[in-house]
């Protein structure tokens, strides 16, 4: 090892670790469910290897999803991609990535390199392991990266509520626990991480392990990236979950003479011309003009007759998100993880921590711009693009966002609600913050979410585990008394009949629960979101108990008797239990579910897309990565990649976990090199430039 990558790696590896050099060689050891546990002599070699596990796993979806980044799908694979490179362009995602490319500091680059060139070496060693069609995306460029990194952060997540009102959109959400010494049963701190996201495409996660000097991090990724986004070594974790911001706005633009209206003035728009190749059914390539259009708010995404919407989103000039998750996850305590923060180089998500020393920390994380006036509605709409003064130009700093460290209850929760419902009692006073920094609600799931932990005032790992996996309806729990009564009232026989199945059903969406099925249809027409449903609307003071009440029980009973109805006609009884109607369809699987929707207050999220023509509903989405970690003398932590480490067609390791999610069960964490070799499958050792199975 030279002394300038000695030196790198003093400053990229500052903690000890149980793991000592390991003397072999680089090597990945894959074990029984396909996840890589990778044993790197250096930082180098380290993102050479997760290229290559990657590429392994994922190797036709990575390059699908990199083509789609730089806006050339449509010329390899035809029309029905030319939608998305029309946004990539528009976004002007390509050139970007490459000054985002050029920027990236020598903390990062050599790894984000190799882990390029570790992919590149898989497919040049494994041409028979990817589809044809797909092989015209390769090689894998280094700016690949960065290109898709800006394509799902800020298409999918930062910008992706405003680009969905002309452009497809798909649910997200997540679950995090923070618990602290003081509130765990064994004086240990603990976290729980548990994205929620849709199980197919960009969304996907890859579960890995990486081992250099100094490095012993586990963790999650989206698949693509070159560095863990959600892990956890020795000494601490951190989770994401989408939060509750509004960090893009969309801008209505009045057009005049070619250009728009501001300030009582016409301005030109900086016109672009742009060439996209599409691919046609004859196999030749046609040429599609697009003429791009960008305003002082931002570039134009929509327009209709006079007028067009511009979208504006922060963070184009921060290029170091890869760079602030290494620092995350090589952080050996929280001062080394705060100063990482402290760039605000991620644009998106809460940040949920916890560390071997008992400390919880919760962060309203990303880049909220700094807005001259109006609330979280005037923002979250559609905002007036006729006046500059709406046009932010800077963002607030770590210091101006909301955080709480270890709150007097001992716990820290987020289940996509707002910064202020984080714990109880509450430590966050929205009052102290622009009334645009986040709105002020609290749902069904959080409410259950904060439900669990302050019932309990000493929490076992085993709890923790339990309440992750729980799938309890708060919204039951919250109106069945009411609902019953009001039967007990103006029910009619088939009310009084399905008031029996729901006095007898466990109130949760387990594979086995009678009563589930009912509920959630008679759920579905109520309306949890319909604040005028309720006697008792939402208000702060209450924020774990309101929404309550029926404000027209006659009529909640005539939805139940509409449900029960449909429920008896298409299956022929009111207690068919949860799991014949909630599917896993998957990769040639079909298993009972678990879970349900997050509206109905339930914390294992698993949702779908309504009743399909098989009379079923098939789970498409949810609980992705799963993890619960102690931080003990030694880590602790079971573990679940839902729908499995792999989509390469033909791997054992496509759906492979399927199975657990189907029977509501974690599998344990190999952390240490001692419980990863006895569960070893297979290991590969880096020679001349590919890993060569031993």
């Amino acid at each position: 090892m030279n002394l300038k990558l000695i030196i790198l790696c003093l400053i990229l590896c500052p903690f000890g670790s149980s793991y000592a050099q390991h003397s072999a060689g680089t090597e990945i050891i894959w074990d029984e469910w396909g996840i890589p546990h990778i044993y790197a002599q250096n930082i180098e070699e380290l993102g050479y290897a997760f290229g290559w596990a990657q590429m392994h796993s994922h190797g036709n979806l990575i390059l699908e999803l990199y083509a789609k980044s730089r806006g050339r799908a449509s010329e390899y694979w035809g029309e029905e991609y030319f939608q998305n490179d029309q946004m990539v362009h528009t976004l002007g995602f390509p050139e970007l990535a490459e000054v985002w490319w050029k920027n990236q500091k020598p903390e990062i680059k050599p790894y984000a390199t190799a882990f390029v060139d570790g992919m590149n070496a898989y497919a040049k060693a494994h041409p028979d392991r990817f589809e044809e069609a797909k092989k015209v995306a390769l090689p894998i460029e280094h700016e690949d990266v960065m290109r898709h990194y800006l394509f799902v952060i800020y298409s999918r997540f930062v910008g992706g509520g405003d680009i969905g009102r002309s452009q497809y959109w798909s649910r997200r959400g997540s679950n995090t626990y923070a618990v602290s010494a003081e509130r765990s049963a064994s004086g240990n701190a603990m976290l729980v991480q548990n994205p929620h996201l849709p199980w197919f495409d960009e969304w996907l996660f890859y579960e890995g392990h990486l081992n250099a000097p100094g490095i012993n991090t586990y963790g999650a990724t989206l698949v693509g990236f070159p560095t863990l986004g959600i892990a956890f070594n020795e000494q601490l974790g951190w989770s994401h979950t989408n939060n509750t911001i509004d960090n893009a706005d969309l801008y209505e633009l009045t057009l005049k003479d070619q250009g728009y209206v501001l300030d009582g003035a016409v301005k030109p728009f900086k016109v672009m011309k742009k060439t996209i190749k599409v691919k046609q059914k004859d196999g030749t390539v046609a040429e599609k003009a697009l003429d791009i259009y960008e305003s002082e708010h931002g570039r134009v995404v929509s327009q209709k007759g006079e007028k067009a919407l511009a979208i504006r989103m922060p963070g184009y000039d921060r290029y170091h998100a890869a760079l602030q998750w290494w620092k995350m996850g090589t952080a050996k305590n929280f001062g080394e993880f705060e100063a990482a923060l402290k760039d605000v180089q991620i644009p998106f998500f809460n940040i949920m921590y916890a560390d071997q020393k008992g400390d919880i920390f919760y962060m309203f994380n990303g880049q909220v711009p700094k807005r001259s006036s109006g609330d979280w509605g005037f923002w979250s709409n559609i905002v007036p693009g006729d006046d500059s003064k709406h046009i932010w130009t800077d963002v607030h700093s770590y210091a101006e966002l909301p955080k709480i460290k270890n709150p007097p209850a001992g716990w820290l929760q987020n289940a996509n609600d707002p910064p202020w419902t984080s714990t109880f009692p509450m430590q966050l006073n929205p009052k102290d913050f622009p009334p645009y920094m986040s709105p002020i609600r609290m749902t069904y799931r959080p409410q259950r979410s904060a439900r669990m932990l302050a019932e309990d005032e000493s929490i076992t790992f085993d709890e923790l585990v339990e309440y992750k996996l729980s799938t309890r309806w708060e919204m039951a729990d919250r109106l069945l008394d009411d609902l019953f009564a009001a039967i007990d009232e103006h029910g009619s026989d088939l009310a009084k009949e399905a008031k029996t199945v729901l006095e007898n059903w466990d109130r949760e969406s387990n594979a086995d629960s009678k009563g589930a099925a009912l509920f959630y249809l008679w759920s579905n027409k109520f309306n949890p979101w319909n604040s005028k449903n309720y006697k008792e609307q939402w208000s702060l003071k209450a924020a774990r108990t309101t929404p309550d009440g029926l404000a027209d029980p006659k009529k909640a009973v005539a939805l139940l008797e509409e449900a029960a109805t449909e429920l008896k006609g298409g299956y022929g009884s009111l207690d068919i239990p949860w799991g014949d109607i909630y599917r896993i369809t998957y990769n040639g699987l079909d298993l009972p579910g678990n879970g349900a929707d997050g509206s109905v207050g339930v914390f294992r999220v698993a949702w779908s897309n309504g009743l399909e023509d098989d009379g079923k509903m098939h789970i498409s989405g949810g609980d992705s990565w799963v993890s619960v970690i102690e931080f003990g003398d030694k880590v602790r932590a079971k573990a679940l990649m839902s729908y499995g480490n792999s989509t390469q067609k033909g791997s054992p390791h496509y759906g492979d976990q399927l199975k657990l999610f189907s029977k509501n069960e974690l599998r344990d964490v190999y952390f240490y090199r001692e419980d990863v070799l006895p569960n070893a499958k297979r290991t590969e050792t880096l020679m001349k430039g590919r890993f060569v199975e031993k």
